[in-house]
Protein backbone atom coordinates (compact mmCIF):
# COMPACT_ATOMS: atom_id res chain seq x y z
CA UNK A 1 0.00 0.00 0.00
CA UNK A 2 1.68 3.26 -1.19
CA UNK A 3 0.20 5.19 1.78
CA UNK A 4 2.48 3.25 4.00
CA UNK A 5 5.28 3.72 2.38
CA UNK A 6 7.99 6.38 4.07
CA UNK A 7 9.61 6.56 0.52
CA UNK A 8 6.08 8.65 -0.77
CA UNK A 9 5.71 11.02 2.43
CA UNK A 10 5.56 14.96 1.56
CA UNK A 11 6.30 17.47 3.79
CA UNK A 12 1.81 18.08 4.30
CA UNK A 13 2.04 14.50 5.64
CA UNK A 14 5.27 15.03 8.13
CA UNK A 15 4.84 18.42 9.23
CA UNK A 16 4.88 18.34 13.03
CA UNK A 17 2.52 21.06 12.99
CA UNK A 18 -0.13 19.86 11.25
CA UNK A 19 0.49 16.07 13.10
CA UNK A 20 0.02 17.19 16.94
CA UNK A 21 1.71 14.22 18.55
CA UNK A 22 3.34 13.59 22.39
CA UNK A 23 4.10 10.64 24.35
CA UNK A 24 4.42 10.37 27.84
CA UNK A 25 5.47 7.25 29.90
CA UNK A 26 1.87 6.19 30.34
CA UNK A 27 1.11 6.97 26.65
CA UNK A 28 3.96 4.32 25.44
CA UNK A 29 3.38 1.96 27.84
CA UNK A 30 0.13 1.60 26.26
CA UNK A 31 1.15 1.89 22.55
CA UNK A 32 3.08 -0.77 23.60
CA UNK A 33 0.18 -2.85 24.67
CA UNK A 34 -1.85 -2.37 21.77
CA UNK A 35 1.23 -2.76 18.98
CA UNK A 36 2.33 -6.34 21.12
CA UNK A 37 -0.70 -8.40 19.47
CA UNK A 38 0.37 -6.80 15.48
CA UNK A 39 3.64 -7.89 15.51
CA UNK A 40 4.64 -10.77 13.15
CA UNK A 41 6.58 -13.82 14.31
CA UNK A 42 9.37 -14.48 13.36
CA UNK A 43 8.22 -17.05 10.45
CA UNK A 44 6.27 -14.45 9.20
CA UNK A 45 9.22 -12.28 8.85
CA UNK A 46 10.91 -14.75 7.10
CA UNK A 47 8.72 -15.39 4.45
CA UNK A 48 7.32 -11.64 3.79
CA UNK A 49 10.09 -9.32 5.20
CA UNK A 50 8.66 -6.33 3.20
CA UNK A 51 5.26 -6.42 4.32
CA UNK A 52 5.35 -7.74 7.92
CA UNK A 53 4.83 -4.63 9.56
CA UNK A 54 2.28 -3.47 7.46
CA UNK A 55 -0.35 -3.89 10.70
CA UNK A 56 1.42 -2.24 12.85
CA UNK A 57 2.18 0.99 10.52
CA UNK A 58 -1.38 0.87 9.77
CA UNK A 59 -2.36 0.96 13.48
CA UNK A 60 0.32 4.01 13.89
CA UNK A 61 -0.84 5.73 10.89
CA UNK A 62 -4.99 5.62 12.35
CA UNK A 63 -3.83 6.38 15.58
CA UNK A 64 -1.53 9.72 14.73
CA UNK A 65 -1.63 10.21 11.21
CA UNK A 66 0.59 9.43 7.92
CA UNK A 67 3.61 11.30 9.72
CA UNK A 68 4.29 7.95 11.58
CA UNK A 69 4.73 5.77 8.40
CA UNK A 70 8.85 6.42 9.17
CA UNK A 71 8.73 5.05 12.08
CA UNK A 72 11.15 1.53 10.80
CA UNK A 73 12.98 3.84 8.28
CA UNK A 74 16.30 2.55 9.80
CA UNK A 75 19.67 3.64 9.05
CA UNK A 76 21.57 1.44 6.23
CA UNK A 77 20.10 -1.64 4.69
CA UNK A 78 16.94 -1.88 6.84
CA UNK A 79 13.31 -2.46 6.23
CA UNK A 80 13.29 1.11 4.08
CA UNK A 81 16.81 1.76 3.18
CA UNK A 82 18.49 4.83 3.83
CA UNK A 83 16.58 5.97 6.75
CA UNK A 84 17.68 7.86 10.39
CA UNK A 85 16.21 5.83 13.37
CA UNK A 86 18.40 3.75 15.11
CA UNK A 87 16.22 1.90 17.74
CA UNK A 88 14.76 -0.42 15.17
CA UNK A 89 17.08 -2.52 12.64
CA UNK A 90 14.80 -4.39 10.51
CA UNK A 91 11.58 -6.47 10.61
CA UNK A 92 14.73 -10.34 10.08
CA UNK A 93 16.64 -8.73 13.24
CA UNK A 94 14.56 -6.78 15.80
CA UNK A 95 11.33 -9.07 15.35
CA UNK A 96 11.94 -11.78 18.10
CA UNK A 97 9.32 -12.73 21.05
CA UNK A 98 6.39 -9.96 21.28
CA UNK A 99 7.22 -8.54 24.69
CA UNK A 100 10.81 -7.88 23.23
CA UNK A 101 10.03 -6.37 20.08
CA UNK A 102 7.02 -4.23 21.42
CA UNK A 103 9.48 -1.55 23.15
CA UNK A 104 11.44 -1.03 20.00
CA UNK A 105 8.27 0.55 18.32
CA UNK A 106 10.02 3.53 20.60
CA UNK A 107 11.73 4.19 16.86
CA UNK A 108 8.53 6.04 16.39
CA UNK A 109 9.91 8.50 18.74
CA UNK A 110 13.06 9.05 17.20
CA UNK A 111 11.62 8.98 14.28
CA UNK A 112 9.16 12.41 15.57
CA UNK A 113 12.23 13.70 16.69
CA UNK A 114 13.78 13.72 13.34
CA UNK A 115 10.63 15.50 11.83
CA UNK A 116 10.62 18.44 14.68
CA UNK A 117 14.47 18.95 14.46
CA UNK A 118 14.03 19.13 10.58
CA UNK A 119 10.76 21.50 11.34
CA UNK A 120 13.30 23.54 13.69
CA UNK A 121 16.35 23.90 11.15
CA UNK A 122 13.76 24.60 7.72
CA UNK A 123 12.35 27.77 9.70
CA UNK A 124 15.94 29.02 10.49
CA UNK A 125 17.16 28.85 6.85
CA UNK A 126 13.74 29.84 5.31
CA UNK A 127 14.27 33.24 3.65
CA UNK A 128 12.92 36.24 5.27
CA UNK A 129 9.38 37.28 5.25
CA UNK A 130 10.03 41.03 5.00
CA UNK A 131 9.85 42.79 1.31
CA UNK A 132 12.96 42.04 -0.68
CA UNK A 133 13.54 38.78 1.40
CA UNK A 134 16.11 36.67 -0.25
CA UNK A 135 14.91 33.11 -2.15
CA UNK A 136 15.82 29.99 -1.14
CA UNK A 137 19.92 30.07 -0.71
CA UNK A 138 21.95 27.55 -2.06
CA UNK A 139 24.40 27.48 1.33
CA UNK A 140 20.74 26.21 3.02
CA UNK A 141 20.49 23.55 0.32
CA UNK A 142 24.31 22.51 1.39
CA UNK A 143 23.77 22.81 5.20
CA UNK A 144 20.49 20.22 4.65
CA UNK A 145 22.83 17.85 2.57
CA UNK A 146 25.44 17.54 5.09
CA UNK A 147 22.62 17.26 8.11
CA UNK A 148 20.99 14.00 6.31
CA UNK A 149 24.41 12.27 5.36
CA UNK A 150 25.50 12.52 8.64
CA UNK A 151 21.72 11.42 10.48
CA UNK A 152 22.00 8.43 7.95
CA UNK A 153 25.80 8.02 8.16
CA UNK A 154 25.68 8.07 4.44
CA UNK A 155 24.63 4.44 4.32
CA UNK A 156 22.84 2.13 1.72
CA UNK A 157 19.79 4.52 0.11
CA UNK A 158 20.74 7.74 1.93
CA UNK A 159 20.53 9.70 -0.72
CA UNK A 160 16.85 9.02 -1.08
CA UNK A 161 15.56 10.59 1.75
CA UNK A 162 18.22 13.60 1.14
CA UNK A 163 15.90 14.00 -2.04
CA UNK A 164 12.83 14.21 -0.02
CA UNK A 165 14.32 16.29 2.76
CA UNK A 166 15.11 18.75 0.16
CA UNK A 167 12.00 18.67 -1.45
CA UNK A 168 10.34 19.19 1.80
CA UNK A 169 12.00 22.18 2.75
CA UNK A 170 10.92 24.13 -0.89
CA UNK A 171 7.50 22.86 -0.13
CA UNK A 172 8.22 24.99 3.23
CA UNK A 173 8.97 27.57 1.41
CA UNK A 174 5.95 27.46 -0.99
CA UNK A 175 7.27 25.55 -4.18
CA UNK A 176 4.62 23.21 -4.81
CA UNK A 177 5.07 19.32 -4.34
CA UNK A 178 5.64 18.31 -7.74
CA UNK A 179 8.13 21.52 -8.56
CA UNK A 180 9.81 20.78 -5.40
CA UNK A 181 10.51 16.67 -6.41
CA UNK A 182 11.70 17.94 -9.96
CA UNK A 183 14.34 20.32 -8.23
CA UNK A 184 15.42 18.07 -6.27
CA UNK A 185 15.61 15.40 -8.52
CA UNK A 186 17.62 17.29 -11.14
CA UNK A 187 19.82 18.96 -8.68
CA UNK A 188 20.92 15.51 -6.89
CA UNK A 189 19.77 12.70 -9.45
CA UNK A 190 22.85 10.44 -9.68
CA UNK A 191 25.48 12.38 -8.37
CA UNK A 192 25.44 10.86 -4.75
CA UNK A 193 26.20 6.91 -3.69
CA UNK A 194 25.37 4.48 -1.12
CA UNK A 195 27.31 3.99 1.56
CA UNK A 196 30.01 6.80 0.50
CA UNK A 197 29.28 10.63 2.25
CA UNK A 198 29.67 13.20 -0.54
CA UNK A 199 32.78 15.10 -1.02
CA UNK A 200 32.36 18.92 -0.63
CA UNK A 201 32.88 19.36 -4.36
CA UNK A 202 29.90 17.17 -5.14
CA UNK A 203 27.37 18.72 -2.65
CA UNK A 204 28.44 22.35 -4.15
CA UNK A 205 27.99 20.76 -7.63
CA UNK A 206 24.75 19.70 -6.62
CA UNK A 207 23.74 23.01 -5.18
CA UNK A 208 24.67 25.33 -8.01
CA UNK A 209 22.25 23.04 -10.19
CA UNK A 210 19.47 23.72 -7.65
CA UNK A 211 20.22 27.53 -7.37
CA UNK A 212 20.35 27.29 -11.55
CA UNK A 213 17.08 25.19 -11.89
CA UNK A 214 15.19 27.95 -9.13
CA UNK A 215 16.45 30.49 -11.34
CA UNK A 216 14.48 28.65 -14.07
CA UNK A 217 11.91 27.44 -13.05
CA UNK A 218 10.84 31.36 -11.75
Amino acid sequence: MSELWAHTLTWADVDPARCPFKQDDDAAKELTTLVAPLLPCAEVVQDDRWRSLDLVTSFLLGRYGRCTCGWNRSVGEGDIDGGVVQAWCCASHSVTTKEATAPLVAALLEWRGWLEDLAERFSVLAPSAQPGGQAVDPWHWTRLVTVVADRTQAESGWYGHCMQVLSWFLVYNGIDEERAQQIAETAVGGRFDSWIAPAVTVVDEASSRFSRTIGQMR
